[in-house]
């Protein structure tokens, strides 16, 4: 089937197209949504068979519709029949392996910061005509995302070159606890070579170092097992018009030379943060009075070293954004390599200078980290307002009512990303203290302002908790007003008083993904208060709140000492939720599957910002779709209805604005269950906004949309009243009976997100959409599409 289809579109390319004797044939091609689902379902029967793609992703067909093209004449007269009559052939394209396959994809929890970071990115609201704005914006997130690497790489050198070679291996009584420190106690070893502490920092940095290389090696393998499908490359026709969603482009969906770009400069980054760590400790020894003018001089000309290389770094995150206008794949091949080989050599240079004998310096306090933390916190703070001036600025020059937290939404969610990283770095790093120490107080533990980010959790939590209080309160009041539209919906039905109240709360309880801004603004504006009085504590002070506290009113010492001890035992619990969760992932297909719905949503959009986030399935997806849809209308001639489901519905319609206006004027979309517009619509204007999708609609020969008053993700596309015909349909009735009928005479499900083809209205839909595309419609030119 796949080579009989290569072999048509390789001959029509030499030569005009011919009307196939199908032209009539009709196809639906359906697109899963979130959570993922298997072939013999989406086609409703076991017997199934891949007719191209391969383990990952994959167009399939029931074993009977497999060559049902080619078997016009000769096939039995009941299935002739049904062809006939404009029921379409059903396909599947299965891509759920993409996000929770394989079971190492459940580690990807650890890169959840950068992903949020990469989500920030692409909420940029609509601009008109302000495309300096536009690129400020994409350089300040790229900017955040670069202080989150340096964040990361920082807290793995807190752990093993602070706490555990430098503060640890350098007091007899830690080390003692801990055997396998032996080796690199000065005590423990009788002097050692490893002993002298220059040289236990040279190696405990290879442990961050292996880290970065960790990181680089990850997000090459996922591009070339994700993102390195090349979108169907063509040419625009006359009438094609990319300017009102940057979807349609035809470099959109292919990032490369940015990914590769960022991807060198943030391992440069990386090596380079262990590099300083372990020099500039070395370097501060040697500039006391009475040391070596030969390392000092050294150690200057180092750090010098480091500050240009940290220069370079921000320079190429400057340099440019990405390139969408076409399919680019050029490499800045000298950048991605050179960049991160200097950046390298500086690590080993490094190593060699802190690893010179300095008979009298002995370990004593801690490594200067409360200075790089305290400035990687106030770096990413004022990025994150400059963001949120930017993203004003934006929204003023077009404004849009259904825009999320009125175009700040990108610089509130940059703030959660910053607010991630700080709580995961502070958490590893307290449970390592805690656990190399316990309670015997022998070393001097995380730095300070570690401890003061803790002890803001609890009061940021209180604040969640009486939103999340006063949020209840509402849905409450109205599922009490739902009950009597719900009785009305079902007129002439007996009632059941507790199965109104059900459906009314389950009515109300879906409202809730309509306030998530609400509780995203929330969060990012008391977690950016918050952690500026926490940066302010630390420096100031330069000890923890408790003991900052100690000459206070008693009420204010005992608050402190209360979050400082909650805020502690908090981080240690998520940490250790986290990484039980990550593992259980590991082990169990379900709980990995739970997880891949978190990347379903958060890993959509591309790697603009961040190279380290895990790795966009759309870069996949799109192109199969995008391929299979222009392969069969060029080889058939036929009619063709993309059926998208939740997330589906979303690779749907950045398939469709992929293709070409001929091949998308054969093509009808069918959304249900979509997020389209009540999710991605607001908080993603810039990209799916009033005007994208009015566009969508006009370029689409029809489209209809599916949703339920119970659906918590799903809801109506809201195009202006001027869009004829109308894209959403009445609200699905849900469930389909109030109590026991004559045709449900058990009481019906409510089925809130799911079993949307159970319902007639989808079959009634489907039949008017083949309907409305015309049969007639000459078959694609070869010049269109190259």
């Amino acid at each position: 089937m796949e080579r009989a289809q290569e072999r048509a579109w390789n001959d029509g390319a030499a030569g005009p197209a011919e009307r196939p004797d199908h032209a009539g044939a009709a196809l639906e091609l359906l697109v899963h949504g979130v959570g993922g689902a298997t072939p013999e379902h989406m086609l409703d029967d076991p017997r199934t068979v891949r007719i191209s793609g391969d383990d990952t992703a994959a167009v399939f067909r029931r074993a009977d519709d497999v060559e049902v093209e080619t078997r016009t004449d000769t096939a039995a007269p009941d299935e002739r029949a049904g062809h006939a009559a404009g029921r379409p052939v059903p396909e599947a394209y299965v891509w759920s392996n993409l996000t929770s396959g394989n079971s190492a994809r459940a580690l990807w929890l650890l890169l959840l910061p950068f992903m949020v970071a990469n989500l920030a990115h692409w909420m940029r609201p609509t601009a008109r005509g302000r495309v300096r704005t536009v690129r400020l914006y994409g350089l300040l997130v790229r900017l955040v995302g670069l202080t989150l690497t340096v964040l990361l790489v920082a807290a793995a050198c807190e752990v093993a070159l602070d706490l555990t070679a430098w503060q640890c291996a350098g007091t007899h009584s830690c080390a003692e606890r801990h055997s396998w420190l032996g080796f690199l106690s000065p005590t423990g070893s009788d002097g050692g070579w490893w002993s002298p502490p220059g040289r236990r920092l040279a190696l405990a940095s290879l442990v961050p170092a292996a880290l970065v290389g960790l990181l680089w090696y990850l997000s090459l393998r996922t591009w070339a097992a994700y993102e390195s499908e090349q979108p169907l490359s063509r040419t625009p026709e006359d009438e094609e018009d990319t300017g009102r969603t940057s979807l349609g482009r035809p470099g959109f969906w292919y990032g490369r030379r940015l990914v590769a770009r960022l991807r060198g400069a943030h391992t440069a980054a990386g090596l380079l943060t262990v590099a300083a760590a372990v020099a500039g400790a070395a370097a501060r020894y040697d500039r006391e009075p009475g040391g070596p003018a030969v390392l000092e001089t050294l150690g200057r000309l180092l750090e010098a070293a480091l500050v240009i290389g940290a220069a370079l770094v921000v320079w190429a995150v400057c340099r440019r954004g990405r390139s969408e206008q076409h399919l680019d794949q050029g490499l800045d091949a000298s950048l991605v390599r050179h960049l991160p080989l200097g950046a390298l050599a500086l690590f080993a240079l490094s190593l060699i200078y802190a690893g010179w004998e300095r008979p009298e310096w002995e370990s004593d306090g801690r490594l200067p980290g409360d200075a790089a933390f305290g400035g990687i916190a106030l770096v990413q703070g004022l990025l994150v307002i400059v963001l949120g001036v930017v993203a004003h600025l934006l929204h003023r020059s077009a404004p849009d009512r259904r825009a999320a937290m009125r175009g700040l939404a990108g610089p509130a969610v940059a703030m959660l990303a910053c607010a991630l990283g700080a709580v995961m770095s502070g958490g590893v790093s307290q449970r390592v203290a805690d656990w190399l120490d316990g309670t015997r107080a022998a070393i001097p533990g995380a730095p300070v302002l570690l401890t003061w980010q803790a002890s803001v959790i609890p009061p940021l939590l209180v604040v969640l908790l009486g939103l999340c209080g006063w949020q209840a309160w509402r849905t409450l009041g109205l599922a009490r007003a739902e009950r009597a539209v719900v009785e009305r919906t079902y007129p002439g039905e007996p009632k059941d008083p507790e199965r109104t109240r059900r459906i009314a709360r389950t009515r109300a309880m879906a409202t809730l993904t309509d306030r998530g801004p609400l509780f995203v603004a929330a969060t990012s504006t008391v977690g950016l208060l918050l952690g500026t009085g926490a940066l302010v504590g630390a420096m100031a002070t330069e000890q923890t709140p408790s003991r900052a506290a100690e000459h206070t009113h008693p009420f204010v010492h005992g608050a402190a000492e209360t979050a400082q001890a909650l805020g502690s035992w908090l981080i240690g619990l998520g940490f250790i939720l986290f990484v039980t969760w990550g593992r259980r992932a590991y082990k169990d297909a379900s709980a990995r599957r739970t997880i891949g719905i978190l990347w379903d949503v958060g890993t959509f959009w591309p790697r603009a910002a961040h190279p380290f986030a895990p790795p966009c399935y759309a870069e996949r997806a799109v192109p199969d779709l995008t391929w299979r849809i222009t392969t069969w209308t060029r080889t058939t001639g036929g009619r063709l209805v993309i059926s998208g489901h939740s997330q589906g519905s979303v690779l749907a319609a950045a398939a469709a604005w992929q293709l070409t206006p001929t091949v998308r004027k054969r093509v009808a979309l069918l959304t249900y269950g979509s997020p389209l517009e009540r999710l991605y619509g607001r908080w993603f204007p810039a990209h799916f906004g009033p005007a994208a999708l009015t566009a969508l609609h006009h370029d689409v020969d029809c489209w209809a949309n599916l949703y339920r008053l119970t659906d918590p993700i799903g809801g109506p596309v809201r195009l202006p009243d001027d869009s004829e015909p109308e894209v959403d349909r009445e609200p699905l009735q849900d469930p389909l009976a109030h109590g026991r009928t004559d045709l449900h005479p058990l009481p019906a499900p409510v089925l809130g997100h799911s079993e949307y083809q159970a319902d007639p209205a989808f079959g009634a839909e489907r039949a008017r959409l083949l309907a409305r595309l015309r049969p007639e419609v000459p078959a694609q030119r070869p010049e269109a599409d190259s």
